[in-house]
C-alpha cells in the first residue's frame, strides 16, 4: 500500500508508510528466528562427521595393530597407546575434535576404548567413544551427560 502525497509544487510522492516498513521488520526477525538456530544446527551435523570418522579410521588402525602385535598397548608389557601408522600418536587433533586413547586394559592390552571430544565452536559439549567391541556410546551430547550406546547425531536420534 503506497501513499501518495502532493508536495507544495503539485508533484505526488510515492512511499512505504512507517507501519509497512514495521510490518516487514517484523517478519525478517520471524523468519531469522526460525532459520538461524535451523542453520547453526546443520552447520553442527556437518561438524559431528569429524569425530565420527575419526573414530571409525582409529578403530580400524587399533584393530590392524592388534592383528600384527596381539595386544593393543605400545608394547607387549605397555598399557600406553600405540602410534598408529597414517594416524600418529594420542591424541589426534582435528579441526573440531581431538580423539585420545582413554583406557587400555592390563597389560598386555586386550581392550582399549577411543573418545572423541569437541574443542571449540559448535562442538564443545560432545564427547563420543568408540571400544574394542567396535560398541558406539555418546558421553556428551549438547553439554548434557549421556549413556546412549550410538552416536548421537540431533536430539534422540542415532548415526548407527
Amino acid at each position: 500500500m503506497r501513499a501518495q502525497r502532493s508536495n507544495s509544487s503539485g508533484n505526488a510522492e510515492a512511499g512505504f508508510t512507517l507501519i509497512e516498513v514495521m510490518i516487514a521488520m517484523v517478519v525478517i526477525a520471524i523468519l531469522a528466528a526460525v532459520a538461524i538456530p535451523s542453520y547453526r544446527s546443520y552447520v553442527r551435523r556437518g561438524q559431528l562427521a569429524e569425530a565420527f570418522t575419526t573414530l571409525a579410521d582409529a578403530r580400524v588402525k587399533m584393530e590392524q595393530y592388534y592383528q600384527d602385535n596381539k595386544f593393543y598397548g605400545a608394547a607387549a608389557n605397555s598399557t600406553a597407546c600405540p602410534t598408529l601408522p597414517t594416524l600418529g600418536a594420542f591424541p589426534v587433533v582435528g579441526k573440531y575434535f581431538t580423539v585420545s586413547c582413554g583406557s587400555l586394559g592390563a597389560a598386555p592390552a586386550q581392550t582399549y576404548t577411543l573418545t572423541a571430544t569437541g574443542t571449540g565452536g559448535l562442538t564443545t559439549g560432545y564427547a563420543y567413544t568408540v571400544n574394542h567391541n567396535g560398541t558406539k556410546g555418546t558421553t556428551s551430547f549438547d553439554g548434557q551427560s549421556s549413556s546412549a550406546v550410538c552416536w548421537l547425531t540431533k536430539g534422540g536420534s542415532c548415526d548407527n
